[in-house]
């Protein structure tokens, strides 16, 4: 026979397992995108104020996809300081989703926060865990090798006075089109990407 101790005990511990199991199945649904980006060193990052968007052939493909990468991006720049301007912006942005296994050539670049405040730009915020040895690379484009991808999210930056890319982030990703999470992982994996370029604008 079990005594009412010993039953209200297991009743609490079995409700506080469904709670941690329904809380961790949450954890587990959320996609931890990792981010990587690349910087071109001809860049002058404190001269770009305003940002507009490229017109991208695939935009007509999905429209729902273009607004919320397009939504997650602005409001990134927008709670930096850049301003939209769809006439004559500073800075282009282009975007790619590749659905399919693709491969990425990245490089080897001094860590972007410190080498903007060296350059005398404002950045989001200080990396207090800085190695040294991201300190002191060289302004070169070491190449590392090629990383396979089922699927990638691209952000592109552009000076739109030079028309070359000054910044580029990417993560690792698989969207499904026919998911209800899918506004979710979308909005996610780009903030994830916007959250690699940490330059700040005064206006």
């Amino acid at each position: 026979m079990i005594d009412n101790f010993t039953y209200f005990s297991m009743k609490n511990f079995a409700s506080t397992f469904l709670v941690l199991l329904i809380l961790g199945t949450g954890c587990m649904s959320q996609k931890d995108y990792i981010a990587e980006y690349d910087f071109n060193y001809t860049a002058n990052f404190k001269r770009y104020k305003t940002f507009g968007f490229v017109e991208n052939p695939d935009d007509h493909e999905d429209l729902e996809v273009v607004e919320i990468i397009r939504r997650s991006i602005s409001n990134r720049l927008g709670s930096q300081g850049f301003k939209f301007d769809e006439a004559r912006p500073d800075l282009l942005v282009n975007y790619k989703v590749y659905k399919e296994e693709v491969k990425y050539r990245g490089y080897d670049q001094p860590n972007f926060d410190y080498w903007l405040q060296r350059k005398g730009a404002f950045v989001t915020e200080e990396d207090e865990f800085l190695k040294e040895e991201d300190k002191e690379k060289d302004e070169n484009y070491n190449r590392v090798k090629y990383a396979q991808n089922d699927g990638m999210l691209v952000v592109f930056v552009i000076d739109n006075k030079r028309g070359n890319t000054v910044w580029q982030g990417y993560t690792s990703a698989i969207f499904d089109y026919n998911s209800p999470e899918l506004k979710t992982d979308l909005t996610r994996a780009t903030y994830k990407v916007m959250d690699q370029f940490r330059v700040l604008t005064r206006n």
